[in-house]
């Protein structure tokens, strides 16, 4: 299976083009949120939002004979629109605290932006995979909101009933798969605007003045082939600290219901491209697949190796690098 590639646009290419101080941000994002290191970016192709065509059916074929001729036929497909939403805030500091320490400016702007950042990173990581438009309409939709039900043949039951679940998520990120998508005409990644000094009122309406900066990001997803990724999901939290869950077992079973698990090559120019895929879980996934790996009890020939991914690091299973992300809760409810 194709992993990584350096035909992908992530978000720090994007910036990299414009050459603009917003790539030194995406970085501090991708450190927070991993999936903004591995996503492929595009723009959206009918404004704000994007239009995607999914085949539904294969054309047909026949066997051929000499002087017979060739049935017309033709692919089945459907259209998805896919939305964006935009997420914004208001840094404020008071100038007097600025002119105390003058020399100490810069860095103090800087501290508040990296909480901004990471605010960013929170609430854009969560509705990456749990929003659902149809319960939030500004945002957009999520991975979670297309993975939602077993009768996804891409969907895996990890067995948990309580209220402390969670899940371990295969994403192949690829123009022909999953993508972030921007609108057309807006720049990708967190976007940073310098106000200079404001008159603001105070709880009494009286003035005073504030530095100001505002932070704002436009993004989506794009899900173009839904056999391109896989869900293990209801994976009972407790039963995998107690070591009574096998998530090797249940990560094969993901693992073969992926259709691009039987492309190895990158593509070549000409050739569709079979994405880079990615394993995503939280650290007590992470933790309890490592527990795994080193009980010689269980007896499932599970070994995790190591590889470099954007200059990190990361753990592997079978050839894919798995992300650790806080993102993704132990507090899921049932899928059914």
């Amino acid at each position: 299976m194709a992993i990584i590639g350096n035909t992908f646009l992530n978000l720090l290419d994007v910036a990299a083009v414009r050459d603009t101080a917003e790539g030194g941000i995406i970085e501090v994002l991708n450190s927070l949120e991993p999936f903004y290191a591995d996503a492929n970016v595009i723009k959206a192709n009918k404004g704000s939002s994007h239009m995607v065509s999914m085949r539904t059916g294969l054309p047909a074929v026949t066997w051929g004979a000499l002087y017979q001729g060739i049935p017309q036929s033709k692919s089945g497909y459907t259209s998805v629109e896919d939305t964006t939403g935009f997420l914004e805030g208001l840094d404020a500091i008071d100038t007097r605290l600025v002119d105390l320490e003058p020399e100490n400016s810069a860095k103090l702007r800087a501290m508040e932006s990296l909480g901004f950042m990471e605010s960013f990173s929170q609430a854009i990581g969560s509705a990456i995979w749990y929003s659902n438009v149809a319960v939030s309409p500004k945002q957009f939709h999520g991975l979670f909101a297309r993975y939602n039900t077993l009768a996804n043949p891409n969907v895996i039951d990890g067995g948990g009933t309580g209220a402390d679940n969670a899940s371990i998520v295969f994403v192949t990120h690829g123009d022909a798969q999953t993508s972030i998508i921007v609108p057309k005409n807006v720049p990708a990644g967190l976007q940073t605007e310098d106000m200079g000094k404001q008159r603001v009122p105070d709880g009494n309406m009286n003035p005073y003045y504030v530095l100001e900066r505002i932070f704002r990001q436009y993004i989506g997803l794009t899900v173009k082939d839904w056999r391109y990724n896989a869900r293990v999901a209801n994976i009972d939290v407790s039963d995998v600290a107690a070591g009574t869950v096998s998530l090797n077992k249940l990560m094969s079973k993901a693992y073969y219901a992926l259709q691009g698990r039987r492309a190895f090559k990158m593509e070549k120019p000409g050739e569709a491209s079979p994405g880079r895929t990615v394993i995503y879980m939280n650290r007590q996934m992470m933790q309890g697949l490592d527990a795994e790996a080193t009980n010689a009890n269980l007896n499932n020939a599970l070994t995790l190796g190591r590889m470099e991914l954007q200059g990190e690091e990361v753990r592997t299973w079978r050839g894919l690098p798995i992300r650790e992300t806080d993102s993704l809760l132990n507090t899921e409810t049932r899928v059914v």
